[in-house]
């Protein structure tokens, strides 16, 4: 039979009679090959499948029948092993250190998923999705079918890929923003029961500074409006009376230093008041009203 004879007995039969795929992913090139390459003008060389029913992990470069046998598949570029896909952190606390290195791992993955794209456009465009064989069913001639379908796979599993680490990253921020949280509130909980117990520790006020003279003793001193009065002198809560018990102490102190406590912003505050006279009214220069308990 002439090699004409054979090619037009070759473009007579369906594509999945001419090429198939074996078990362990291998082509078996069609009837005649020999005939075929004269045809249409090529090698005899087979040409890879262009599909199959089960998902493989690489393609290997097509080989001729009595070529040898393949080695192993080369894996996609820049993939990484599954145990590195796996929680940041394992049982400890996820910290902004573990989001980071998520972060680098997503923007490197979409650098190879561009990288793919690339070079499917540089094979005459043809994308995800156009196909790789002619109007008459035989494998295209202009591009490299290898190329395209290794990167296609490729592009598919990077997809995967990134959005596992993309629910990895959601899970991450959203552990790390819960604990900053719960720390908030436990460093608000602690402050106001630190706040609530020196309130209880702190002695009971019986007067109140409503206003005090610039230049006078009392300011001088150091003595604040709203300072509350827990000690006078001899003067406390416990023997305190009138506001005559203090101008008494007041009176007999003049030109000595008095030891004066107040409460100041939930804080006990010692102040050193010297009764004297001075341009104002009075030895103190300030007014102080008793406290309703």
């Amino acid at each position: 039979m002439s090699p004409s004879t054979l090619c037009a007995t070759n473009r007579a039969a369906p594509w999945h009679h001419r090429s198939s795929v074996t078990q362990n992913g291998d082509t078996a090139g069609p009837p005649h090959a020999s005939a075929t390459a004269v045809c249409r003008g090529g090698s005899d060389a087979a040409v890879p499948p262009l599909c199959c029913h089960r998902r493989v992990t690489a393609v290997s470069p097509p080989h001729g029948p009595a070529g040898p046998a393949p080695g192993p598949a080369p894996a996609r570029p820049g993939s990484r092993p599954a145990a590195a896909m796996a929680e940041p952190g394992g049982g400890r606390p996820v910290t902004v250190s573990d989001v980071q290195q998520l972060v680098r791992r997503k923007d490197e993955i979409e650098a190879q998923i561009k990288a793919c794209y690339e070079l499917l456009e540089g094979q005459k465009g043809v994308g995800m999705h156009e196909p790789l064989v002619d109007a008459e069913g035989f494998p295209r001639s202009d591009i490299d079918l290898y190329q395209v379908r290794t990167a296609r796979h490729n592009i598919i599993c990077l997809q995967n890929d990134h959005k596992a680490l993309m629910k990895q990253v959601e899970e991450a921020l959203h552990k790390l923003h819960a604990r900053e949280k719960e720390k908030h509130a436990k460093d608000e909980a602690e402050a106001l029961a630190e706040a609530m117990s020196q309130s209880q520790s702190l002695p009971q006020a019986f007067a109140k500074v409503n206003s005090v003279t610039p230049g006078s003793p009392a300011s001088v001193s150091g003595l604040q409006v709203d300072d509350e009065i827990v000690e006078f002198g001899s003067v406390n809560a416990n023997n305190f009376q009138n506001l005559q018990n203090i101008a008494t102490v007041v009176q007999h102190s003049e030109g000595r230093p008095l030891s004066v406590t107040v409460i100041r912003g939930g804080r006990r505050v010692h102040v050193g008041l010297t009764p004297k006279r001075w341009a104002g009214k009075g030895l103190l220069g300030c007014n102080i009203i008793p406290l309703q308990r």
